[in-house]
């Protein structure tokens, strides 16, 4: 009887070390006698007890490492501390079992030293300006690195960079004369822009105004043109009527020169002293004349007409 419940018991142990249950998201590798054999999926697996044995467990998830603080020394000789993470996921259990030893610390020797390599190659301007390609050249590099292990690097993150306070200082000064620089020139920009949009409406006024000009002579010469034909027609008319012998067209030409004369006296900027009457029964002769004319030229159907009128006569006026 004890001999039945010893191999019951016995039986017991072997289907529990020959029965494992490899949780998701991890793969465990098997060694028989030492060598390795093949890899347990997540879930429940058998093994050979007593033979076979449990090698490495593996975390197939994706994982983050972070990388120290370090300085490097830039291309322009600038001292920069740096550091940053690194996503990395094992993709083949046995090899990152095997392939290597302690992968995370492989793998984050292995991010700084391509960190030094890829950063000291780079200005400090670049370095500062052009983070994604620093983290793109060190995936590259990395990556091709890590697949021998199984391993696929994902991502590689530079957080922070911290220049020396006096390269820092000497940027702020640096930004600051820049700043400057373009607002100086922004302004000389617009400077020059209101000075040219000055000289282009003083350019349109002058233009506008020798147009006005232009348009004003024009009209002013019309207007004399028309004033000078209006004189010659009238000087036509009472022209034949003189030849016609009407001495009232004579008179009108007096009166109308008299009283021409006596207002440009009148108005000029000289002080002056008139005593009235001046000649005064002259011009009234004289309109009278006038007013005979234009009665003698309407009896007569025009200046030289042949009607009935009274051509010849010259009335008399009475002179005080």
């Amino acid at each position: 009887m004890e001999l039945v419940f010893g191999f019951l018991v016995f039986v017991l142990v072997l289907i529990f070390l020959g029965v494992k249950t490899v949780p998701q998201g991890e793969e465990y590798t098997v060694e028989r006698f030492g060598k390795y054999t093949k890899t347990l999926r997540p879930g429940l697996n058998l093994i050979v007890p007593v033979f076979d044995r449990i090698g490495s467990k593996m975390n197939m998830q994706e994982q983050v490492l972070d990388i120290p603080s370090q300085e490097i020394i830039t291309k322009d000789n600038a001292m920069v501390r740096v550091d940053g993470v690194v996503f990395f996921q094992v993709l083949d259990a046995a090899k990152a079992s095997y392939e290597v030893r302690q992968l995370e610390h492989a793998t984050l020797n292995l991010v700084m030293t391509n960190i030094r390599t890829v950063m000291g190659s780079m200005d400090l301007d670049e370095l500062l300006s052009q983070r994604d390609k620093i983290n793109a050249s060190l995936l590259t590099v990395v990556d091709d690195a890590t697949t021998p292990w199984g391993v696929k690097v994902t991502r590689i993150e530079i957080k922070d960079m911290e220049p020396p306070a006096d390269l820092v200082d000497a940027m702020a000064r640096q930004m600051k004369a820049e700043r400057e620089k373009r607002a100086n020139i922004l302004d000389a920009e617009g400077f020059r822009q209101a000075e040219i949009l000055k000289a282009e409406g003083e350019k349109q006024a002058v233009i506008l105004d020798a147009e006005g000009r232009r348009e004003a002579a024009y009209r002013d010469a019309e207007a004399r043109e028309r004033e000078a034909e209006a004189e010659a027609k009238a000087t036509a008319l009472v022209s034949e009527a003189i030849a016609a012998g009407n001495q009232n067209a004579i008179n009108y030409f007096v009166a109308q020169e008299y009283i021409k004369t006596m207002k440009e006296f009148a108005i000029s900027p000289n002080q002056k002293l008139v005593f009235m009457p001046l000649e005064a029964s002259s011009v009234i002769g004289s309109i009278g004349g006038i007013g005979e004319l234009f009665k003698d030229l309407k009896d007569d159907g025009g200046p030289g007409g042949n009607g009935s009128g009274r051509a010849g006569h010259v009335p008399q006026v009475q002179r005080d």
